[in-house]
């Protein structure tokens, strides 16, 4: 089975660096297995391995001052 995964778009990023401190604060959520975060395409693919809501990752990443919005279904 593969683990479930929700893809945002995240706008505010200069730098890898940027990258990073969100896949730190989106990992730390409960219910995420890991984020992939590509600075220069402003993308996060985040691995889900339990219940988490779009909008607590979202709010993760705009306490980073940062602004994250999903993308597909």
């Amino acid at each position: 089975m593969t683990p479930a995964r929700l893809e945002f778009s995240v706008t505010g990023m200069d730098c890898p660096g940027c990258g990073l401190l969100v896949d730190d604060r989106v990992e730390d959520l409960p219910g995420v297995a890991a984020s992939a975060t590509d600075t220069l395409r402003g993308r996060t693919v985040v691995v889900l391995d339990g219940p988490v809501a779009p909008a607590r990752i979202i709010e993760a990443v705009a306490a980073l001052g940062y602004t994250a919005a999903p993308l597909g279904s």
